[in-house]
């Protein structure tokens, strides 16, 4: 990989905190000005990572500020593309939960997997079930299911169907007759189209076109940068 394609350029590991405090104009002829995303140790443990725009000036202040006495070494990683390195930042404090860091790392419209996981299983569960019991039928199962139907029937709106998918609000988009239509899919699961917001992808659909369409085709949600796809990939998973 040539370094115009590298997403860290240059770095430097494990320098002394004196270095700063003796010899601050060498890091700052290295790094003044620069971004990137650096790491403070204590003992050769990690005690806290960071991410700046100045990264000589956040660096300086780590050595007055409350994290003052709790490191002794620093790390610096240089970025070409500082577009990533908050996503950067937030990866190594989610795996690493460094002990200073007070806040977890965060990923902006990121789909968190664990509801999809969660649904497997319980349909691997069932399947599970239904082929130890020969598939029968027991009628307090089904008692609780007519049940479940009457309570539904009771409910005037339904729960919003996309309800805590994503732990932020991630922006939908459409193509209908050379129209680009755009949308906001909150962490409610409600859609927001303009000053309106709808339970369902389907009513936030037909509110745009004016016609009856399938939500969950209509729409696309961005998956990855760059990468749109359908809805109904939820359902898959």
């Amino acid at each position: 990989m040539s370094r115009s394609n590298a997403l860290v350029c240059q770095y430097i590991e494990r320098l002394s905190s004196g270095m700063l405090e003796q010899y601050a104009h060498f890091v700052r002829d290295l790094v003044e000005g620069r971004h990137g995303v650096y790491a403070l140790y204590n003992r050769d443990k990690l005690y806290y990572v960071g991410l700046a725009t100045n990264l000589r000036g956040r660096l300086g202040s780590h050595l007055k500020d409350r994290h003052k006495g709790l490191w002794d070494r620093f790390s610096v990683y240089l970025t070409v593309n500082h577009g990533h390195i908050k996503e950067l930042e937030s990866l190594v404090i989610r795996i690493a939960q460094p002990k200073g860091n007070r806040k977890g790392g965060k990923f902006a419209n990121s789909e968190n997997l664990a509801r999809s996981l969660r649904r497997l299983y319980r349909a691997h569960q069932a399947a599970e079930w239904a082929e130890l019991i020969g598939k029968r039928r027991d009628k307090p199962i089904g008692r609780e299911k007519r049940r479940g139907k009457a309570r539904r029937k009771r409910t005037k709106e339904p729960k919003p169907a996309l309800v805590r998918r994503f732990e932020r609000a991630v922006p939908l988009r459409a193509v209908y007759r050379r129209k680009v239509y755009k949308a906001r899919l909150r962490t409610n699961g409600t859609i927001r189209v303009g000053r309106e917001s709808f339970n369902s992808p389907s009513a936030a659909g037909t509110a745009v076109v004016g016609r009856a369409v399938n939500g969950w085709s209509f729409w696309l949600y961005e998956r990855a940068p760059g990468q749109w796809v359908r809805l109904r990939e939820l359902r898959r998973k």
